[in-house]
C-alpha cells in the first residue's frame, strides 16, 4: 500500500502525565512527520513523581486494536512499549507473527520510580516470541541484565551483552545511555552485524527525564518508517532526545516530561 505519509503504530501503556507511554510517542511521530496510531495495552496511573497504579487492558481488545490498525491505514513501522503481562504479550505476539514490519522492541519492565509494568509469564513471551521479531532492540542496563544476566557497563560487558542478545534474538540491540560514558558524557551503544557504533552526547545534570526511554525507541521507529537505515534512525533519535531534555519545560515536581517539539 503506498501511502502519502510514514504510518507507525504504536503498541503501549496510557500516561496520563503525557510525559511518557502512547502520549509521548505521539507527540515524537508528530515531530517526526509520520502518522502515529495507538494500541493501549494498560491504562496508568502516574505523574511526574512516579506510577501509583496500573489497569491492563482486556488481551482481546489489545487483539482487536491491532487488527483494526493494521487491516486498514496499516504501517511502516512498529513501536512496542510496555505490554503489562503475559496475557497482553501473547496476545501481541499473536498477532504480530509473520509480518515483514520493521519492528522497534523497547523492553519496558519496571519504571523509573520502581513499579513492576511486565510480570513473569510476559517476560518468558517477550524473550522468546517478541525479542525475534525484532528488527531492533532498546534495553537500559538494568532491562539488559534482567534478559541475558549481562550487566552492560564496560565495553567488553556490552559486547559480552550484546553476544548475549545475539543469541537469543539474533536482533540488534542499543543499549541506552544510563549505562555507560562518564559523568560527562552518555552514551548510547548499538551493537549490529557484530559491529559497535557508539553516540555520545554530554551529560546533562536535569531532573526532567520522564519518558526518555518511550521517545528513543518511537524517535528510532519514525526513521525507519521513513525508509532510514538503523544507523542513521538512531543517530538522529539520539540527537533528538538530548534536545529535548536540554530544552525540557520543567513542568511538575518530579522527574518532568521532555521537550517533544524541540526544533532540530
Amino acid at each position: 500500500m503506498n501511502s502519502p505519509i510514514p504510518r507507525l503504530l504504536v503498541i503501549a501503556g496510557s500516561d496520563p502525565s503525557a510525559g511518557a507511554g502512547l502520549q509521548a510517542d505521539l507527540k515524537t511521530a508528530q515531530h517526526f512527520a509520520v502518522y502515529a496510531q495507538t494500541v493501549a495495552t494498560a491504562i496508568t496511573v502516574q505523574n511526574t513523581l512516579g506510577v501509583t497504579g496500573v489497569h491492563p487492558a482486556p488481551a482481546d481488545l489489545v487483539r482487536a486494536q491491532i487488527a483494526a490498525a493494521l487491516s486498514d491505514i496499516g504501517a511502516d513501522a512498529i513501536k512496542i512499549g510496555m505490554l503489562g503481562n503475559g496475557e497482553i504479550a501473547a496476545a501481541v505476539a499473536e498477532a504480530l507473527e509473520g509480518l515483514s514490519i520493521p519492528l522497534v522492541l523497547d523492553t519496558v519492565l519496571v519504571s523509573t520510580s520502581g513499579a513492576p509494568l511486565l510480570d513473569e509469564d510476559g517476560l518468558r513471551i517477550l524473550k522468546y516470541r517478541l525479542l525475534p521479531m525484532a528488527a531492533l532492540v532498546t534495553p537500559n542496563a538494568d532491562e539488559a541484565e534482567a534478559l541475558v544476566s549481562i550487566r552492560p557497563r564496560s565495553d567488553h560487558s556490552i559486547r559480552n551483552a550484546a553476544q548475549a542478545f545475539s543469541a537469543l534474538t539474533g536482533a540488534p540491540i542499543l543499549f541506552k545511555g544510563g549505562h555507560g560514558g562518564s559523568d560527562e558524557t552518555v552514551r548510547d551503544t548499538l551493537a549490529a552485524n557484530g559491529k559497535l557504533t557508539v553516540f555520545e552526547s554530554p551529560r546533562q545534570e536535569v531532573a526532567h527525564l520522564h519518558g526518555t526511554g518511550c521517545t528513543l525507541a518511537t524517535a528510532i521507529a519514525c526513521g525507519l518508517a521513513h525508509g532510514k537505515g538503523l544507523k542513521e534512525a538512531v543517530g538522529e533519535a539520539h540527537a533528538y532526545v538530548q534536545a529535548a531534555i536540554r530544552t525540557a519545560p520543567r513542568l511538575g515536581r518530579g522527574s518532568g516530561p521532555l521537550n517533544h517539539a524541540v526544533k532540530s
